[in-house]
Parts: C-alpha cells; sequence; structure tokens
C-alpha cells in the first residue's frame, strides 16, 4: 500500500524585515528610500513616479496593472524619537519592526505614520491617498540596518496606488496640515453646524444605563444654563439596555418604564435650549432582542464587546435595515441627530476573503447620510476613534475621542491625536466625569483636559456642590470665549511621545497656551498682543520667557472656579520670569501699548 506524499509546510514568515525577500531601494525623498513589489507575481515589474510638491504634499503613484503592491519605505534612524500613527495609543517613542504593525481599514485607523526626531522635525510623513481598502502595515527600527521601516501592503485596485509624502517639516502637526488639506480637497467633509461646535451634556458617565426621562431633563436644564447646547442620551434608553453587556441590541425600540413617550421627552429637552441625540450601535445585534431570530443569518461574526454579534455591511439587506433605523429613530423621536457607535465592530469581517469591509461601510454611510439629510437638514453625527480619520469626513461632523473616565490626559492626548488627522468635523473630548468629594482643582483639570476639543461633560449636575458648577461655568465661559483660536487656530502640541505637554492655539493677534508640565512657556509680544495661559500643571505658578514684553503688558488672573486672583506684577521686557497662577487657573496677559 502506499503512502501519501508529506507535504511541505509553508514557510514561516520573516521574524523582521531584514528576512523577508530582499527588494532594491532607489531614493524617494529626503532621506527616504522606496522599494516596491508586487507579491505573488515575481515577474511584474510596478512603475512609480513621485509628482511634485503641490500644496506641501508629493504623490508617489505605482502602476501595478491592477495586481496588489508591497511598498517598503526606509529611512535611517538618524536621531529618531518616536512614531506617531493614529492606533499608536501609548506607543509613541520607537518599537522594534518584529512588533510594530497591525490591519486599518476606513473604520479601524487609518494608514497614515510620522517619524520625528528629538528637535520634533520629522523624518517621514505619509498617509495613503485612499483611506477605504484594507490595508495592511509593518514598522519598526530594523536592528539590522540601523533604520527604521515601514511596509504597506496595498490590495489589488484598477487606478494606481498612490501615497502621499510631506517633505521634512518642524513638527508632526505641521507636516499633517497639508495632508488634512489634501484629503478636504479630495473628499469633501460633511458640514459642521455651529451645534456640533457647542459643549454637550452626556448621560453615559452620570446615569450609565440607569437613566429615566424626568433624570435627563433636570440635567438638561442645568446643563442649558451652563453653556451647553446639546445633550447625548446613551446607552441604556433602549429596551433590554442593561447589564452594561450588549446581548439586548437590535430592535433600537425606547424602555417605556425609563422613557413612556420619548419623543415627548425630546421636546421637552429641546424647548430647554439643548439638541438632542440618540445613541445608537446599528450593527450590534444580541439574543435577547425580540429582532435576534430574524437578523441572526446576517450576523454570523461575534463582536469585540460583550454579549453582541455584529451584522455584516456587506450585505445589501443590513445596509437598508442600517439606513431605515437611523431614518426612523430620527423622524419618530424629533432627534437632531445621533450618536453612532461601534461602527468600528464592522472590522471583525476584515480579511476573511469577502468583499472589501470598507467599500461597504463607504456605500452604507453615505446612503445613511443622504437619507438624515434629507429628512434633518443639519443633522449631527457623532463618530469617534478609531474610526475618525480621513477616510470618515464625509460621514459625520462630531469627532469624539475614545473612552478615558476621568483621565484628563488620556483625554488631551487623545482629542489632540484625533484633531492631527481631522478633516471637517470637530473634534470632541471624551465625556468628563469628576467625584463630587473632589477638589475645586481637579474638577478644572479635567476641564482643562478636554481644552482643545469640543467639552463633552458627564456628572449629575444638580448634586455638584457650588464651587464645582462655578469651575464648570467658568471654564465652559472662557471655552466658548476661546473657541475659535482653539478649533479653527493653528494649533502646536509638540512632540507625541511627550504627550503633549505644552499646546498652543493661536488665531490672529491672539495665542492660548495650555500648560500641564513644569515647562518654560515663551510669551513673543511680536508675535501676538494678547496671551492666554492655562495651568493644567500640579504647581501654582508658571514659567515664561518674555519677548517684547515690559510696563505696556497687563495681566488678570483668575482661580480654577473663576475668581479673580492678585495681579503680577509688570512683565519684564525680556527674559525668563514666574507668574504666580494657581493650578487649574489662567492669566491674560495684553499688550495694551508700544509696537508689536
Amino acid at each position: 500500500m502506499s503512502q501519501p506524499s508529506p507535504t511541505t509546510p509553508p514557510p514561516a514568515p520573516a521574524v523582521t524585515t531584514a528576512h523577508l525577500a530582499p527588494a532594491a531601494a532607489e531614493p524617494l525623498l529626503d532621506s527616504v528610500s522606496v522599494a516596491v513589489l508586487t507579491p505573488g507575481h515575481p515577474g511584474a515589474r510596478p512603475r512609480w513616479t513621485l509628482g511634485p510638491l503641490t500644496d506641501g504634499v508629493r504623490i508617489l503613484e505605482v502602476a501595478a496593472d491592477g495586481r496588489p503592491v508591497e511598498i517598503r519605505l526606509s529611512v535611517p534612524l538618524a536621531d529618531a524619537a518616536g512614531y506617531w500613527h493614529p492606533q499608536g495609543g501609548w506607543r509613541r517613542t520607537l518599537v522594534a519592526d518584529w512588533e510594530g504593525g497591525g490591519r486599518v481599514s476606513l473604520v479601524d485607523g487609518a494608514a497614515v505614520g510620522c517619524l520625528y526626531e528629538h528637535t520634533g522635525a520629522t523624518l517621514l510623513a505619509f498617509a495613503a491617498a485612499d483611506p477605504v481598502p484594507e490595508v495592511s502595515l509593518r514598522f519598526g527600527v530594523s536592528e539590522e540596518n540601523d533604520t527604521h521601516v515601514v511596509h504597506l501592503s496595498l490590495p489589488a485596485a484598477a487606478a494606481p496606488h498612490r501615497l502621499l509624502f510631506v517633505p521634512r517639516a518642524p513638527s508632526v502637526a505641521a507636516a499633517l496640515r497639508p495632508l488634512r488639506a489634501w484629503f478636504a480637497a479630495d473628499r469633501p467633509p460633511m458640514p459642521v453646524p455651529d451645534a456640533a461646535r457647542l459643549p454637550v451634556y452626556s448621560t453615559w458617565y452620570a446615569f450609565n444605563q440607569d437613566v429615566s426621562a424626568a433624570a435627563v431633563e433636570t440635567q438638561a436644564r442645568v446643563a442649558a444654563g451652563l453653556g451647553c447646547g446639546t445633550l447625548i442620551l446613551d446607552d441604556g434608553w433602549q429596551a433590554y439596555g442593561n447589564g452594561r453587556g450588549y446581548a439586548g441590541c437590535g430592535d433600537w425600540r425606547p424602555d417605556r418604564a425609563k422613557f413612556p413617550d420619548l419623543a415627548e421627552h425630546v421636546e421637552r429637552v429641546r424647548a430647554a435650549g439643548l439638541g438632542y441625540l440618540l445613541w445608537v450601535a446599528p450593527l450590534l445585534l444580541g439574543p435577547e432582542a425580540d429582532c435576534f431570530g430574524h437578523w441572526a443569518d446576517a450576523a454570523p461574526h461575534p463582536a469585540t464587546v460583550p454579549g453582541a454579534r455584529v451584522l455584516d455591511p456587506r450585505l445589501p439587506e443590513v445596509r437598508r435595515h442600517v439606513v431605515d433605523l437611523c431614518v426612523s429613530l430620527v423622524t419618530e423621536y424629533g432627534l437632531d441627530g445621533l450618536k453612532l457607535d461601534f461602527l468600528d465592530e464592522a472590522a471583525v469581517y476584515a480579511g476573511d476573503g469577502g468583499e472589501d469591509v470598507g467599500r461597504a461601510m463607504t456605500g452604507l454611510l453615505a446612503e445613511l447620510r443622504a437619507a438624515l439629510e434629507s429628512v434633518r437638514p443639519g443633522v449631527l453625527l457623532e463618530l469617534r476613534q478609531p474610526y475618525a480619520g480621513p477616510g470618515m469626513a464625509p460621514y459625520g461632523n462630531m469627532l469624539r475621542s475614545f473612552d478615558c473616565p476621568a483621565d484628563a490626559t488620556a483625554n488631551r492626548v487623545r482629542t489632540l491625536d484625533t484633531a492631527l488627522l481631522a478633516v471637517g468635523g470637530a473634534v470632541h473630548s471624551d465625556m468628563l466625569m469628576w467625584s463630587r468629594t473632589a477638589p475645586v482643582e481637579a474638577v478644572a483639570r479635567q476641564l482643562i483636559g478636554a481644552l482643545h476639543a469640543v467639552p463633552q461633560i458627564s456628572v449629575r449636575l444638580d448634586e455638584l456642590p457650588e464651587a464645582h458648577l462655578a469651575a464648570v461655568r467658568f471654564w465652559l465661559g472662557r471655552w466658548l470665549r476661546h473657541r475659535a483660536p482653539l478649533l479653527d487656530g493653528r494649533v502646536e502640541p509638540g512632540r507625541p511621545d511627550e504627550l503633549y505637554p505644552v499646546v498652543t492655539a493661536a488665531l490672529g493677534e491672539e495665542c492660548l497656551v495650555s500648560v500641564h508640565g513644569d515647562r518654560v512657556t515663551e510669551l513673543d509680544f511680536t508675535a501676538y498682543r494678547r496671551f492666554h495661559l492655562v495651568n493644567g500643571s500640579d504647581r501654582d505658578r508658571l514659567m515664561v520667557e518674555v519677548r517684547g514684553g515690559g510696563p505696556g503688558v497687563t495681566a488678570l488672573v483668575h482661580g480654577p472656579d473663576g475668581r479673580m486672583m492678585d495681579d503680577p506684577p509688570p512683565l519684564p521686557p525680556q527674559g525668563p520670569r514666574s507668574l504666580a497662577v494657581p493650578r487649574g487657573g489662567l492669566v491674560s496677559l495684553a499688550l495694551t501699548e508700544g509696537p508689536r
């Protein structure tokens, strides 16, 4: 009896990029080199060209005759300090190429990266021009070659593959500005009504799922008086919305015990002066939902969140269902918009050999926006990390950072990360929460952590002590006063690996600086006539280096709750100075006389 022939096992994947099949590299720009391959087609010869510098961007085009390509970028290490990318989280320094990598798509990150050195200047800044399809990345320090590498595997496409590059820039923020502008021109963003740029009250951290119409209306009245413009009713409004899991998701009808008449409740909140958004996770389907039997076959894959499965957006009937559901919620209950949660769960179907998930979600979201705008012009749609990148710009106008309850540092870092790639939409903080027994400085710290985004608040406002309410009232008022430079100005947060300890936002003759560590802040009165320094540090003073100051500069100091403090003495015309500013407080400096 003959024995079966032994099969040869597939080769193990290369541990490091140095052990991949070699490919000839050529100079690209600055110190970056490039090699282009067509995996599975060893005889193919892809052709690439690098276009001229236009509006700060150069475009690499790779013609591969409809084949997938692998683009390998390599940069000498030089004085490299860190590598920023949208899914970096807290890994902001350099990683080895045997650990850096992942898969991104429209609803789960973006193929964008920026290598920078200790001065903050960039060594490499790139983005895939098409943010929709699934892309595999591998990146990190090549120990064998003393380089930092980025390898991108792009799927087959009829048109040439394109990567955007920005030549060496003084900072990560400076490098990403022209990329944002390019994406804004290529994929016009969804209009952003003024309502998307107003502070928000959210029910989530304040109530979790234990919400009711009466409780929400109580918060709405207080929130409107403090300066909020919108309320978001989060998870818990719907039938089976309990237990902190998602096993009951799918029916999306109100829990009548909590909201006997949701439409009338929405009308009362809107009469108090707030717009109204409703939380919905339209792709989640739980076994406790009444509709589970009908939709179970369309949701074969479990979600990464507990208790639910994920409706496959590649199915036409799923896309129709999601659009019809969202339109019915907005029209039936008189909503101003929706908080669209867990769209990133669609990525559970990525790489399964079927249709590209990003392409399917593009179709779904385009239909959804058109349908909603037809029934509610100026509709508000909230998206959140990781589906808040350039490819999602046409489909949402409120871009929220990922959950970070009570973490002012994470809120600062995540909102600034989001803003670095935000195209059009207003960047929103995660909801702010704190203890009722916290000192007022801690309340101010939460608000300051969200300063460079639209703040969302989620505490039981009617139970706060008066000092906390004063702090909220003061900082929301200041935020509204300085909203233009904070949201529309030129923002420079510094190095990502340092977690953005000094952030400047400048517009016209005004510059606002938030300080979150024991750093020296430069005040150049030859560049700006007004400075606002926010003390987010743990000290009761700020260190400044003055240029062009002198007796013509006036100063006004507020404490964390807005109370006026003793004014500092006049600034020197030049040189260092310590300013007495309480932690959680603010000093405003204005040049009132003399040439700028």
